[in-house]
């Protein structure tokens, strides 16, 4: 046959060198003999011999070896080529596929491109990744990455025997590689092979993988993210209309790994009821595995919906490649962790949370990620998605690197990925990590070890634009959602809107209130009355920012104790230290937080190889506390006055706070529209009060909604039988006052009762 190639692009295509393998694989309209003929060249290094077949036709047209033994070539006369295939023979198989190379249209379009490259294409998960597709009315899947750094891209999976040579990827102008793949469907594994300008190999998963293998395995996995049907419409159009800062918010912090496990001879909950023997295992407990999304979401979320919580906070479930890192340090960005099932088997979670009226908050992180070879880190043989300057692009303390904020398409990356959680798997929050670690370049860092920014400062202005990106992005798109900023710094107006130079969250955890509670908390009481200011100084600067009150899992780690373990005293003390903290942080303004096990006072610090120590609520204590915190979630979820202004001036007045001598404070929360009010008055020595007096603006009937220091979970019951009327005593600069009995170590919560006041002052 005549040569319609030249040998060097042979060359090219077999040693894996082209930029595009297009140029010379696939169907070729070329001029013979005055007449338009089709050349059809294929590259099938495992095959021994091809042939073309035309499946309306059933003509085949054996194709000869070109310029190397594996490098295919025939010519066929007919006016149109579409949807050929090849039949592939070697000593052991002899199979008939579709030619991935006569499908050319592309799927991205210059406009996605465009959008990309200038970082502003919102969903561009729906273009990079793996995605089920059809062309010329083949079923198949579309791959797209981003290397623009590469020499060559290919696709490596169990359907081409993870060979690179195979399935070599065409490269566009945006340094965006794509690949149509004929007949291949959900559950195929496939990674990236990609070759840097000197040919060095880098096998990596997909960026915008939906899914991956479980670890030590590192595979994405092909998946349809569309195929589930989704219950949740009344939740989502009410969240749509719902201020979420003006609505009670009380979290459950969770981390699923170590929630509960389930016994490895237990057959793991499928959907539809199945069950099969597990295939989700752990070695972190002998004889252990973890509960899938669906079994969580049959134990986790009753047990959530009893306590009374509104939300649940996961830590991070997107990939990881290390449990202990408690999902912190993650890989597969786009890609809930398949350690407990399928992202449909996520999905059904978190819709199952919110036909039973609970939120779903998720811990991302954008902050930085691992330096595990099959991420993010030199992805294209180049410093990608990291800045390449240590000093920028390191943090030397988690051993991880940090996102280039100022490069558009890696800001689009992040951008997108918070999009895509509530896009995709309708969450209803982000609680953002490590804000301080992206807001200063000097965070962690010593002196000579970070690059002040074009001001000479140590502010990282790209992060900032990009988190204010971000937040602007997620409640145009999703109003209601929710976007939390752990930020332990006094950056300013992390909590503002964008439009006035805020950041754009609607809630920060207060860092400071967290750490002057357990400092004071674990004081002696007797050395409380010296400390007066840790209760008091939150208030001072509480309406700067929508804070969220945390008890977090970081409070529980690394030596220092779980919260029982930092109170004083004896065992009694320790449990009524514990009831009382928390009635103070459901009383004080801000929106709550707190992490499993601190709902029944586990004495170990939180281990993320075990269970939780359920075990403890066989003990009485343990049993009643979980019941105070149903209680005292009932009490909030029914109370405007507790959250309606949590972030308003108007909503909290002190009674009292200069009661050192007693370390007694007491003061007002108040509703937005009702004009209805709550009186806490909290005593944090185990000194009981029998008549203490505490002034209240109006006359009437007291009712007491909480003691802490009830029986009924675990106090001594001292209280107020019910409640107190007022006296015409002028008292704390308010014209009425009540003469109440303090109990000890006890947070008290009374509303004036308008309709008995009336009815018995009549």
């Amino acid at each position: 046959m005549s040569m319609t190639i030249a040998p060097d692009q042979v060359e090219r295509i077999v040693w894996n060198q082209h930029h595009d393998p297009f140029e010379v694989l696939g169907p070729h309209a070329i001029e013979q003999d005055g007449k338009t003929v089709w050349v059809v060249r294929a590259y099938q290094p495992n095959a021994d011999s091809v042939s073309v077949i035309l499946p309306e036709s059933r003509t085949e047209y054996p194709m000869q070896s070109l310029h190397h033994p594996h490098f295919f070539e025939c010519t066929i006369d007919v006016p149109e080529l579409v949807n050929y295939q090849l039949r592939l023979k070697s000593s052991e198989h002899d199979r008939v596929i579709y030619d991935p190379y006569a499908f050319r249209s592309p799927f991205l379009t210059e406009f996605d491109l465009h959008l990309f490259t200038e970082g502003n294409h919102h969903r561009i998960y729906e273009k990079l990744g793996a995605h089920l597709t059809t062309q010329n009315g083949i079923a198949g899947v579309y791959f797209a990455v981003w290397a623009p750094n590469a020499r060559n891209v290919s696709v490596l999976g169990d359907f081409n025997n993870w060979d690179g040579r195979q399935h070599q990827m065409r490269r566009g102008s945006t340094g965006v590689w794509e690949l149509f793949i004929p007949e291949l469907t959900v559950g195929a594994h496939y990674k990236y092979e990609i070759k840097n300008q000197n040919g060095h190999i880098y096998e990596k998963s997909d960026p915008h993988g939906f899914q991956q293998e479980v670890r030590p395995k590192t595979a994405s996995i092909v998946t349809d993210l569309d195929d589930y049907t989704w219950h949740d419409e009344d939740w989502l159009e009410k969240r749509r209309h719902t201020d979420p800062l003006t609505n009670p918010i009380s979290v459950y912090e969770v981390h699923l790994g170590s929630w509960l496990h389930a016994s490895s001879a237990e057959p793991a909950l499928l959907p539809n009821g199945e069950s099969s023997p597990p295939v989700i295992v752990t070695d972190l407990k002998p004889g252990a595995r973890f509960l899938t999304y669906r079994e969580l979401a049959d134990k986790l979320i009753p047990y959530v919906k009893e306590l009374g919580f509104t939300h649940i906070e996961l830590l991070p479930i997107a990939e990881h490649p290390f449990d202990g890192s408690w999902g912190y340090q993650v890989v597969g960005h786009y890609a809930c962790t398949s350690r407990f099932g399928t992202p449909q088997d996520f999905m059904y979670f978190v819709d199952q949370c919110h036909l039973n009226g609970i939120g779903v908050i998720v811990d991302w992180v954008p902050g930085h990620f691992p330096k595990d070879g099959h991420g993010l880190a030199f992805f294209d043989g180049t410093h990608l998605y990291e800045h390449a300057d240590p000093r920028k692009g390191e943090h030397k303390e988690w051993g991880t690197l940090v996102f280039n904020y100022g490069r558009n398409e890696v800001r689009n990356y992040l951008v997108a990925n918070a999009l895509f959680w509530f896009d995709k798997y309708h969450i209803d929050g982000v609680r953002v990590d490590a804000v301080a670690s992206m807001l200063y370049l000097d965070y962690c860092r010593k002196d000579g070890e970070w690059v002040a920014n074009q001001y000479g400062g140590r502010e990282n202005i790209e992060a900032a634009d990009f988190l204010r990106q971000m937040n602007h992005l997620l409640f145009s798109y999703f109003p209601g959602a929710l976007s939390i900023a752990e930020e332990s710094t006094s950056w300013p107006m992390v909590s503002w809107p964008t439009y006035v130079g805020g950041l754009g969250f609607n809630l920060k955890w207060n860092m400071g209130w967290m750490h002057d509670m357990l400092d004071y908390f674990h004081m002696d009481p007797w050395f409380r009355q010296f400390h007066q200011n840790n209760l008091t100084f939150s208030i001072w600067y509480h309406h700067s920012e929508n804070f969220m009150l945390a008890l977090s899992h970081d409070e529980v780690v690394h030596g220092k104790s779980n919260m029982i373990g930092k109170m004083p005293g004896d065992e009694w003390q320790k449990f009524a230290n514990l009831r009382c903290l928390y009635g103070y942080m459901f009383a004080h303004p801000g929106k709550k937080t707190l992490f499993m096990s601190m709902e029944f006072a586990q004495w170990n610090e939180w281990n993320v190889w075990g269970d939780l120590d359920w075990h403890l609520l066989q003990y009485e204590p343990h049993r009643k506390l979980k019941q105070f915190f149903t209680v005292l979630n009932s009490l909030y979820r029914s109370e405007p006055s507790l959250y309606a202004q949590d972030f308003s001036e108007a909503g909290f007045e002190w009674i009292d706070c200069s009661d050192n001598r007693h370390s007694v404070i007491s003061f007002i929360r108040r509703d937005k529209d009702s004009g209805d009010f709550i009186v806490a008055v909290c005593n944090f020595t185990p000194q009981p009060h029998s008549h203490y007096r505490v002034g209240v603006p109006e006359a009437g009937f007291y009712t007491e909604l909480l003691n802490s220091d009830a029986r009924d979970f675990g106090g001594s019951n001292m209280g107020n039988l019910g409640g107190k009327w007022s006296d015409e005593w002028a008292y704390h600069n308010h014209p009425y006052s009540i003469d109440l009995c303090l109990p000890p170590l006890s947070t008290l919560i009374l509303k004036l009762d308008r309709q008995k006041s009336r009815t018995l002052s009549s």
